[in-house]
């Protein structure tokens, strides 16, 4: 993805006889200049996606020096709150979950960062991004005014602005704009009440000066109930769109300003059981270079709607679209872009590094070479009776050499499930939700017995989108 940025022009010095001070950091909206200002000359970005939650800390620098050397001047990030806030006041920044030091070590390399914070993300993030234990409250309504859910986005956000605040461009940071809500006119709740009132809570808790956003799709009704008065309008549309058509959906809303096109799809996500998507490196190239000539600040993104680096998906954390039907997204957020989901380099990037150059120079020094790559072969697997010490996981080790099997232990589930859950089952007349039972994600063991005297053949159903995800069923 791609963007630009402006900053205000400071008024002269009223004392000649002194040395005029160094103007404030500033980045603005020039509406009649149609750019960006920073620092108060004009401004353009051309930055790209990565999930720092879809990538292992100790790779955070790789890649992020790898889209630095393509020609990016900015990165475009996504703030997870489920992924910081696993139950209600509950909070975990360490470790692969410190934003912080992420958002420090893009400072370091140079990036500037557009921060997208949600509270929803979508990212095709499990629940897009909010936390499972919203939905204890069976009548909530979220993404919406409702008192329950405001308050519970309030109280995530004063914990999570405030550690943005200190970052923030004009505090001496390199975060330079920030996204309220996430394609917002894309659900079906048009309230203008909860933008509103997102609006306001940014703005109490990160000042008046910060740049605010919105993303929407190029539809006029999405842009009718996703803009507000107060956040700077944008679009996203991918390579085979009419460059010209798109940006005339964002002058609609927008009658003057920067063009940002904040999500340029470099690829698209994978659902399983569908072949892995792609997307011509020539395409996605001229489609940027359109764009870049039309003065556009361009967002790429390799994961889901946008990405430069996609990643994974690990442990639960994969979402799911639903709407005809339900479509799990696989393991790999590799996205088909620039950088591959190991971290290399592609023929898209360089296709696109190629066309950066046409509009301004690149870093000078190489590229950084591929990631090492490591031969596990054989994992050898030795079944156990049961887990006696708590079933704890292997400590995983990198070997210097290579060493020819691995020998790992497991054991069945139904002789383990004492252990698994030591309080016992949740004794209930009917199967209960996932929700109901306060499990936020991967599985859940459901046992009943059978009636002995069925004796004809019988079909086990269930109600539609009653299993959303998979399930196995076990005869004993």
């Amino acid at each position: 993805r791609v963007w630009l940025g402006l900053g205000g022009l400071q008024p002269p010095s009223t004392a000649p006889l002194l040395q005029s001070s160094p103007p404030a950091r500033s980045f603005q909206l020039d509406y009649e200049a149609n750019c960006f200002r920073k620092d108060g000359a004009p401004f353009r970005y051309i930055s790209g996606s990565i999930h720092y939650a879809r990538v292992p800390r100790l790779a955070w620098r790789d890649r992020l020096l790898k889209m630095y050397m393509s020609g990016l001047n900015a990165v475009q990030v996504y703030i997870p709150w489920n992924y910081h806030e696993p139950q209600p006041g509950v909070y975990d920044f360490a470790g692969d979950r410190d934003v912080e030091a992420f958002l420090d070590l893009t400072a370091e390399l140079g990036l500037l960062v557009i921060l997208r914070p949600g509270p929803y993300i979508c990212a095709e993030w499990e629940m897009g991004g909010l936390p499972a234990w919203l939905l204890w409250k069976p009548d909530i309504i979220l993404r919406s005014s409702d008192p329950a859910y405001l308050a519970a986005v309030d109280t995530w956000l004063h914990i999570l602005l405030p550690k943005i605040k200190p970052r923030l461009y004009q505090h001496g940071g390199n975060i330079i704009s920030v996204q309220v809500e996430n394609e917002y006119g894309s659900y079906y709740a048009c309230d203008y009440k909860y933008l509103r009132h997102l609006l306001g809570s940014f703005r109490a808790l990160l000042g008046g000066e910060v740049l605010l956003f919105t993303t929407d799709s190029t539809q006029a009704e999405e842009l009718r109930c996703g803009t507000l008065q107060g956040l700077y309008a944008t679009v996203d549309f991918g390579p085979g769109s009419n460059v010209t058509e798109a940006f005339g959906a964002q002058r609609q809303v927008e009658p003057k300003g920067p063009l940002v096109n904040s999500e340029y799809y470099t690829g698209w996500l994978d659902y399983w059981g569908e072949a892995h998507a792609s997307t011509s490196s020539v395409q996605v190239a001229q489609g940027l270079e359109d764009m870049l000539q039309l003065g556009a600040s361009i967002n790429m993104q390799v994961v889901s709607w946008y990405m430069f680096h996609g990643g994974t998906n690990f442990a639960y954390w994969s979402g799911a679209d639903f709407k005809d039907q339900y479509k799990p997204v696989t393991t790999s957020y590799d996205y088909d872009a620039p950088l591959s989901e190991a971290g290399d380099p592609t023929e898209k990037l360089f296709a696109i590094r190629t066309v950066i150059s046409k509009f301004q120079p690149l870093p000078v020094g190489p590229m950084p070479p591929a990631t090492p790559k490591y031969a596990y072969g054989r994992v050898a697997l030795q079944k156990v009776s049961a887990c006696p010490e708590g079933c704890a996981a292997p400590a995983w080790h990198f070997p210097a050499a290579p060493c020819p099997s691995l020998s790992l232990q497991y054991a069945d589930l139904l002789d383990v499930l004492d252990v698994l859950c030591p309080s016992g089952p949740i004794q209930s007349q009917f199967p209960l939700t996932f929700e109901a039972i306060k499990q936020a994600h991967g599985f859940v063991v459901y046992r009943t017995q059978l009636p002995w005297d069925v004796l004809d053949p019988a079909t086990l159903g269930a109600p539609p989108h009653s299993l959303c995800d998979r399930g196995y069923v076990m005869l004993q």
